[in-house]
């Protein structure tokens, strides 16, 4: 995993490299156990420092990170037991949804999630990440299955955005995408939303209208990526980096804006620098909000969703 890093984080993996370096040395210094502690503290400090202080733009690219863990990889490290659910019944699986059910801890959930794929020719058969119209109708027909047996819905979302080619216009992704907002809207059982890395559009959206509404620390959620949206208002997407800053996509901006409900704190460098304990994080988090939300009528819990997306922008 230290194979790929960030142009920013250069001054982490510097430090990194020299502790690699000094392990290999032969004769080994001396005093190479206190070199080596003072590496560590050091790459720890610029960790710290570096992720402290990332500018929006620098967050977008921490969300797209080659190594940031994907829906499958909290499915089987979060969740157990987990039943994946193939299919709209209209004909189709698009694989850029995946969906089923699940333990957590003890509790029963349904979990849907985007998933981008690693390899190339997964990426290629899960469209990286962007569903198309059959992809919201396979995560409703599991939302309805969810209400229908009293199980919570857990929603993971990470997209560049919903499939804007022409085979998914002619195919109703718009509608699609509606009527999964619809559903959502007045589903009577509890539903807990984490944006665990882009959150693109209508693409995102689509299974993220929730009771609670959370981001990890360094995702992003916003109406378009950064480069779609300097292709528009600049006619290049070179201003990609400026487009991040207008757009107010981070989720220390988003809570700030009450888009959001909660921002999940993820390890010191991001997610993709230390897997198992963002897994632990986030249980908890889902932990946590199942059992607040239970303590509410199914009543009271659609009421109050309605009334916080009605809220958002006034």
């Amino acid at each position: 995993m230290m194979d790929q890093h960030l142009d920013f984080e250069q001054p982490i993996y510097t430090c990194l490299e020299k502790i690699e370096e000094l392990k290999k040395a032969v004769p080994a210094p001396k005093n190479l156990s206190e070199q080596l502690n003072q590496l560590q503290i050091e790459a720890e400090k610029e960790t710290a420092k570096i992720y402290k202080n990332l500018s929006p733009w620098q967050k977008v690219l921490v969300a797209r990170h080659p190594n940031r863990p994907h829906t499958i990889d909290y499915i089987n490290n979060v969740f157990d037991g987990f039943e994946e659910l193939h299919g709209d019944r209209l004909g189709d699986d698009d694989k850029a949804i995946v969906g089923g059910l699940a333990f957590l801890d003890e509790y029963p959930v349904v979990v849907i999630g985007h998933e981008k794929g690693r390899e190339t020719k997964d990426r290629v058969a899960r469209n990286f990440g962007m569903p198309h119209p059959s992809g919201f109708r396979k995560a409703n027909r599991l939302m309805k299955l969810a209400e229908k047996f009293s199980l919570p819905l857990i929603t993971l979302i990470d997209t560049p955005g919903a499939y804007p080619g022409v085979k998914a216009e002619h195919s109703g992704q718009h509608e699609a995408i509606a009527k999964s907002l619809e559903v959502m809207s007045d589903l009577r059982t509890p539903i807990v939303n984490l944006v665990i890395g882009e959150g693109g559009s209508g693409g995102g959206f689509g299974i993220g209208l929730a009771d609670t509404i959370a981001m990890l620390e360094y995702s992003i959620y916003s109406v378009a990526s950064p480069e779609a949206c300097a292709s528009i208002l600049w006619r290049t997407a070179e201003n990609a980096e400026q487009a991040a800053e207008a757009l107010k996509l981070d989720a220390s901006n988003l809570i700030k804006l009450e888009v959001i409900d909660k921002v999940v704190n993820e390890p010191v460098g991001g997610a993709h620098r230390n897997h198992q304990e963002t897994y632990q994080i986030v249980k908890d988090f889902f932990l946590n909000e199942l059992l607040s939300l239970s303590k509410l009528s199914i009543d009271d819990l659609t009421e109050q969703r309605y009334a916080k997306f009605m809220k958002i922008g006034s």
